[in-house]
């Protein structure tokens, strides 16, 4: 499968933003009572006491006066602009991080592999490299969530690893001195042996809020949040159903001693991942 696709990371950020159903103007109340409420209903014409919220908005109007319908509309769209580019700049880091990650280094030994690494590039300054950046504010945002998810991929990659995969059946009886590249059957991601405790939601949301340590940003608990729930949630999708491809294992077999000995199993091999193999 490709790396996950922008349009569903922002769906998923925008439904987690949408369902802290944050009011504005926040602590706003609606005045009670004779005066006040009198004062109130007078300070606007008819057409502004009642307004249509939108439910799509990432806000809720405190009342459905015109302004605070308005309002909502305003920072909404502000808020939604910066996700979608947030999005746009993860996935299409994380699909140059897929286009050129590899496994290396993983050991033969008859059918089985075990072992390896994965490597790839970093995500964080590929993430920065496209990430909003309009003010400062957008800047400092985009600084703390492509730090935080380039550590978290890098903290998951080094934790993968093969274990027993049953990736090569020629090789426990291969008719020759060598065997020559061949690729290992497909596995899904996730079948390998992986820690992904850093691409957890709570995780990447706690080292943004730290990292930015700025408790009066307006609303950046739940912009953390969301970006957090949208990357973990792709992230689990996307170890799912990527597929496992291109290992080319090889190595010597050195029992291979014919007539009496025709056949043998591949002992001391190595196999490594063309790039593009993480499909």
């Amino acid at each position: 499968m490709p790396a996950p696709q922008s349009a569903t990371m922002k769906n998923l950020a925008k439904l987690a933003f949408k369902a802290h159903a944050i009011k504005l103007p926040v602590d706003w109340k609606q005045p009670q009572g004779d005066p006040d409420a009198k004062h109130y209903t007078d300070a606007f014409k008819p057409s502004e006491r009642m307004a249509v919220p939108d439910p799509s908005k990432l806000f809720v109007p405190a009342s459905v006066n015109k302004y605070h319908v308005d309002t909502v509309k305003q920072i909404s769209e502000k808020f939604e602009k910066y996700i979608d580019g947030i999005c746009d700049a993860i996935c299409q880091a994380w699909s140059t991080y897929q286009s050129t990650a590899c496994l290396t280094t993983v050991m033969v030994a008859g059918p089985t592999a075990s072992g390896g690494m994965l490597v790839g590039p970093p995500l964080t300054p590929l993430i920065l490299a496209s990430g909003p950046k309009a003010t400062a504010q957008e800047a400092k945002y985009t600084k703390v969530i492509a730090t935080v998810v380039g550590t978290a991929m890098t903290t998951w990659q080094a934790t993968v690893k093969v274990a027993g995969m049953p990736w090569y059946p020629a090789f426990a009886a291969f008719p020759g001195p060598m065997a020559p590249p061949t690729p290992n059957v497909p596995c899904p991601l996730v079948a390998l042996v992986q820690v992904n405790a850093s691409m957890q939601d709570a995780a990447l949301k706690g080292q943004m809020v730290g990292q930015l340590g700025d408790p009066k940003a307006q609303h950046h608990q739940e912009l953390f949040d969301s970006v957090a729930k949208g990357v973990a949630q792709c992230f689990t999708i996307w170890t799912a159903s990527t597929q496992v491809t291109n290992v080319l294992g090889m190595g010597p077999i050195p029992t291979f001693a014919p007539p009496f000995v025709p056949v043998g199993p591949v002992l001391g091999g190595m196999g490594n991942q063309t790039p593009g193999g993480m499909t």
